[in-house]
């Protein structure tokens, strides 16, 4: 009995041991573009999966020009706090971390580059509608601030805080080899693979304790990001804020100016708000905003006011000079390319100025209804006019008075003008005028 025993838990102990064990998982996301409040947001939803799923580290692939100062120090304290290890990884090649990138790639527990990447300019740029009108003592302290927030970085995380604040005050940009060499970030990898064969066994230091890193052969699972985060991380793009908001504009001008035709003002009414959304998340200048509006507000003048082109000119300025002032902080990302400006200014003037000739050849037309549209029209005379009498005119019947030689009844006459609600009219090919 006891022999049987012994036997089954030997057969047990090498069946467990021979069972294959559960591979370890890493988690990962890819960030590319500007940092900003979406971007907050998937940072803290690829944090909470990886450590539902029980990851043993969330790698994030970073490709950013910077973004909100407010966003990055976000996901910075995020990083500082994250409960398992936090890789960022500055890749693929050819990508760079800048700006804000630099604080977030530094505020990682492992920081590593692909080849051919960068790190650095991490000077604060005035946004919020200070731009280059901030004076000197504000952007100082707004420096200072930043360059002890990255020291203080690079000092949690054992890495060199005198590059860190150089690269805020002085907005230096290294290599991946220099990066490593000046103890920037942790390593240079060749792709996903190595980085993770590389941080294996490495020891870091999270919110729970001690942990050290087991990476190598990982299962590697994708964070995907929802249709609801790319849908907002797509509008909340500059270039894509700056279409909705003129096709806003448009599209409830077109509505009041024609009541009734309802979808200029359901697409202009959606965009307009779908604008309004994204500008909450961006570095508006409230001056390159009125600048656009007054441009509008000039090429609509114009159709009503003659000043022989002069207001749509100064509405074309003033639209491509509100365009360009639009987003402050040009330096990291936020700027609308010309290939967006260019076509969108053009078609909008072109259209305001289609609708201003509209109008001018409108004005220029003779008049087809009531009594001036009848002015050379021609008719019969119902009863001789010597000189008065009556003429039908397309069906109608008018008082009418000849100028020239008597007219019989049946007789063609021409009207020349209209005098209240009597005709001056002449015998049909009688050159005769207005008297």
């Amino acid at each position: 009995m006891t022999a049987g025993r012994l036997a089954a838990v030997v057969t047990l102990v090498l069946v467990l041991a021979a069972a294959p064990s559960r591979a370890a998982e890493v988690a990962t996301i890819t960030l590319d573009g500007v940092i900003s409040p979406v971007t907050v947001r998937l940072v803290e939803t690829a944090i909470e999966r990886a450590q539902s799923s029980r990851a043993s580290a969330l790698v994030i692939q970073l490709d950013t020009p910077g973004g909100l100062e407010r966003s990055m120090r976000v996901i910075c304290q995020r990083l500082l706090n994250a409960p398992l290890p936090v890789i960022v990884y500055v890749g693929p090649t050819g990508a760079r971390a800048a700006s804000a990138g630099v604080f977030i790639t530094m505020a990682a527990h492992v920081a590593a580059m692909a080849p051919a990447t960068n790190i650095g300019a991490a000077h604060p740029v005035a946004v919020g509608g200070g731009g280059a009108g901030a004076d000197k003592e504000s952007m100082k302290k707004i420096a200072n601030d930043a360059a002890a927030f990255a020291r203080s970085i690079a000092v949690e995380r054992g890495r060199n805080a005198e590059w860190a604040e150089k690269a805020v005050r002085e907005s230096v940009s290294i290599t991946e080899r220099d990066a490593v060499r000046l103890k920037v970030v942790d390593l240079v990898a060749d792709s996903l693979t190595d980085l993770l064969a590389k941080v294996d066994g490495r020891t870091v230091k999270t919110t729970k304790g001690t942990v050290t890193l087991a990476t190598k052969d990982a299962r590697v699972s994708e964070i995907e990001i929802g249709f609801r985060d790319r849908f907002l991380n797509v509008i909340t793009d500059p270039n894509v804020a700056y279409v909705l908001m003129m096709l806003g504009m448009l599209g409830l001008f077109f509505e009041l100016s024609n009541p009734g035709v309802i979808l200029p003002g359901v697409v202009g009414g959606i965009s307009l708000i779908l604008a309004f959304f994204a500008f909450q998340s961006l570095p508006i200048n409230y001056a390159g905003l009125l600048l656009i509006l007054f441009g509008i507000v000039l090429l609509i003048a114009e159709i009503n006011v003659i000043s022989h082109g002069i207001l749509a000119i100064g509405g074309i300025i003033s639209m491509a000079l509100g365009s360009l002032m639009l987003f402050d902080a040009a330096e990291i990302g936020f700027r609308i390319s010309w290939s967006v400006i260019l076509p969108t200014v053009g078609l909008t003037a072109a259209l305001f100025l289609f609708v201003l000739g509209a109008g001018i050849r409108a004005l220029a037309r003779r008049p087809m209804l009531g009594a001036p549209g009848l002015i050379g029209e021609t008719g019969v005379a119902r009863e001789p006019l010597a000189p008065e009498g009556q003429v039908a005119i397309h069906g109608e019947i008018w008082r009418a008075v000849v100028e020239g030689e008597a007219v019989d009844a049946g007789a063609r006459v021409r009207v020349i003008a209209v005098d209240g609600l009597t005709l001056k009219v002449v015998k049909n090919g009688d050159a005769g005028g207005a008297g």
